[in-house]
């Protein structure tokens, strides 16, 4: 099952990024050769016109063959040849790949949103004795509201915001039996580690949820709007990543390649489709931005060169 969820995972992005070469390519007047999912030997074949679809035995890549494309190419007609095309057109064609992993990504970031995520309820399940939320008069039960005017919907978005704030004094609209009320809570400044492993300081006011869950919605338009954000936030913490790597800050063990995708295309398809299609975001926003990293192999080293 690991290797059926991984062929439909990869497929689906391989096929994003190789429509966004042949529809750029279509565009800019050049001839398209061929359009393949996969590589290797072909299994399936069919000629549409001037371009062959195949789908080949490897689904663990893909390309679009331009005529033109390969300087030994004897040409004949000029103006449909990819290497007779002003440069502009060339980076446009090599942009498309990448582009589309990217606006993919936010499709699936907008179906996701607008299906329903399950996100925990911001009700405190217990406070811990002598911590800043003990001391500012939270209670186990009490439901967030709002933090400095801010409005609170689920937990994350709480801890998010008070772990930016510490030795910071922070007004709290709490929800208690039924009751608005307000308190004066301050984070405790607390020395933590990143996902880099490099020290931070948050602000912790020492609580913990209450196990309850639901699913949150968004409307078509919100949906889109957070779609672009959570993907701007990957391609940051991607080029980071890569960053992070190169200054030897985290260990080259957590690059992982297709088996590591295989393994979490399964266990993510286990959890439900809005996992499932999360990680699919997520892994199509890494194909887009590491396919521009100015490696001759790679799209960014074409658009590069």
């Amino acid at each position: 099952m690991s290797l059926f969820y991984a062929v439909i995972l990869l497929g689906f992005l391989i096929f994003i990024h190789e429509i966004g070469h042949f529809l750029a390519a279509k565009l800019s007047g050049v001839r398209v050769l061929k359009f393949s999912i996969g590589f290797g030997p072909k299994l399936i074949g069919r000629k549409i016109d001037e371009t062959e679809y195949i789908l080949s035995a490897v689904p663990l890549g893909g390309y679009v063959k331009m005529y033109g494309e390969d300087l030994q190419d004897e040409i004949i007609d000029k103006e449909r040849s990819f290497k007779h095309q002003p440069v502009y057109k060339k980076i446009f064609i090599v942009l498309a790949g990448p582009l589309f992993n990217i606006l993919g990504a936010v499709m699936l970031f907008w179906f996701v949103f607008v299906y329903g995520i399950p996100v925990l309820k911001p009700v405190i399940g217990e406070v811990l004795k002598d911590s800043p939320a003990s001391v500012g008069g939270l209670r186990a039960g009490d439901r967030i509201v709002e933090i400095d005017g801010i409005k609170i919907s689920n937990w994350f978005d709480m801890a998010q915001l008070i772990q930016q704030k510490p030795e910071r004094s922070l007004n709290f609209k709490i929800e208690r039996n039924g009751k608005l009320t307000e308190l004066t809570v301050t984070p405790q400044a607390k020395e933590t580690k990143n996902i880099f492993g490099e020290k931070i300081v948050v602000g912790q006011i020492g609580v913990k949820p209450l196990a309850e869950f639901f699913i949150q919605k968004e409307n078509p338009l919100r949906a889109l709007k957070r779609s672009f954000q959570r993907c701007y936030e990957i391609i940051e913490l991607t080029y980071l990543t890569i960053v992070k790597i190169l200054q030897r800050v985290i260990s080259t063990e957590v690059i992982g390649g297709p088996i590591l995708i295989f393994q979490v295309a399964e266990k993510t398809a286990e959890q439900g489709l809005v996992n499932f299609l999360s990680f699919a975001a997520i892994i199509s926003i890494n194909l887009g931005v590491l396919n521009l990293l100015p490696v001759p192999v790679l799209d960014g080293g074409h658009i590069l060169f």
